[in-house]
């Protein structure tokens, strides 16, 4: 118990699935935790449910951004761990590089990795003058392997694993210097179970004149595990990247997929 007690944590996106799991994880470790969501009525239904701050947040924009942190660091004298959560999945019509439209492209590309890049933008100076951090990017088994059915999606997810590694070497150099590391990782979740991925399912299924359970055993038969994850799966995985059990590790993937990438 008590792995994050009295760190400064914000997660995006906790509204609903893997940003709530990962939420709830963190403040039953202790962290001092701020949530926010472009979701106003489920992200206070949750910060009600847990007793902690809720700030409504369109993630791609970059005023948000710098005024959310900026009373993060004002409230609270620094902030210790970021988790870059939202995101969302596209349009399954859209879905092969012939198919995808510039516009469809660019959206995920905004909601999925400039989120991203600006979260990390504005985090890194004030980890830094509090003492250091921890930032975990959700990023996704499909920055790893091809996606023809999911393009922009896979893309703006491949972008993110990039920029962690950047962010990685940024603040490693950087904390090197000042004795304040800040710590960035990228985790690539497989097929959870969420909201997400019932709807992946449904949109695929309506495309492909299957039915959803059909497609759900398409998905489920190229997990060596024989089942789907759990959103808590994911959460224990950034609980132990935003504690001090993990300090020495930065600039890594961490895939949590019951062996998804192992069938290539």
């Amino acid at each position: 118990m008590n792995r994050v007690k009295n760190k400064v944590a914000l997660v995006t996106g906790a509204a609903s699935g893997l940003g709530e799991a990962i939420a709830i994880r963190l403040h039953e470790e202790g962290a001092k935790l701020i949530i926010s969501d472009i979701n106003k009525a489920q992200g206070e239904k949750l910060a009600r449910q847990l007793s902690v701050e809720f700030y409504e947040q369109d993630v791609c924009s970059e005023e948000q951004w710098q005024k959310l942190l900026k009373n993060i660091n004002t409230e609270h004298g620094g902030l210790d761990i970021l988790v870059n959560n939202a995101g969302i999945s596209g349009d399954v019509a859209q879905c092969t590089p012939e198919l995808t439209s510039l516009d469809e492209w660019q959206k995920l590309h905004r909601v999925n990795s400039d989120s991203v890049f600006l979260g990390c933008k504005y985090a890194l100076p004030i980890m830094s003058a509090s003492g250091g951090g921890s930032i975990i990017n959700l990023s996704s088994i499909a920055a790893l392997v091809a996606t023809p059915f999911i393009t922009a999606y896979g893309g703006s997810k491949a972008s993110v694993m990039q920029l962690s590694t950047s962010v990685a070497m940024h603040g490693a150099v950087s904390g090197a210097a000042n004795g304040n590391p800040v710590r960035c990782n990228s985790v690539h979740p497989g097929q959870i179970n969420t909201p997400m991925l019932a709807g992946l399912f449904e949109e695929t299924a309506k495309l492909m004149g299957l039915s959803a359970d059909e497609v759900e055993e398409q998905f489920l038969s190229r997990i060596p595990m024989g089942h789907f994850g759990e959103a808590r799966d994911i959460a224990n995985m950034v609980l132990f990247l935003a504690s001090d059990e993990a300090k020495f590790i930065t600039g890594a993937q961490f895939v949590v997929d019951g062996g998804f990438q192992l069938n290539g």
